[in-house]
């Protein structure tokens, strides 16, 4: 049996409806993913998608981001989508700054806005490791 593939899905607080949208029109793929997600994010997703089973950690600002930098170092993240808003000044711009150089150290392919959360879905969901090398 196939491990499951193991995604982290973040949304500052601009984005957190795009991310729900998302996550609702991929509903069906998801539901054969271990989803982890920040406090509220993920609070936003199991109202709109019940079927969904997400683990919800702290909301970013206050640790969710450095949990969900945790498990990528422990190696238990396959990909993160990572909704940011880059226009809205952050009080944690420095923790999601720690989260992102994790993503990219370790080689987790990271999707920062809904075109390439598209993008890494399709590829996945079409079959290919794009983490692992291995098409």
């Amino acid at each position: 049996m196939a491990a499951r593939y193991r995604i982290a899905l973040i949304a500052h607080d601009e984005k957190k409806d795009e991310m729900v949208a998302f996550a609702s029109a991929h509903r069906a793929w998801l539901a054969t993913c271990s989803l982890v997600a920040t406090g509220t994010t993920g609070k936003l997703i199991l109202e709109a998608c019940p079927e969904l089973k997400l683990k919800r950690l702290k909301s970013g600002p206050l640790g969710g981001d450095q949990q969900i930098g945790a498990l990528i170092s422990e190696g238990k993240i396959d990909a993160m989508v990572f909704f940011v808003d880059p226009l809205t000044p952050m009080p944690h711009d420095v923790d999601v700054k720690a989260l992102m150089r994790l993503a990219i150290v370790y080689d987790i392919p990271m999707a920062l806005n809904h075109a390439t959360g598209e993008i890494l879905l399709a590829h996945r969901e079409a079959g290919h490791d794009g983490n692992r090398g291995t098409e």
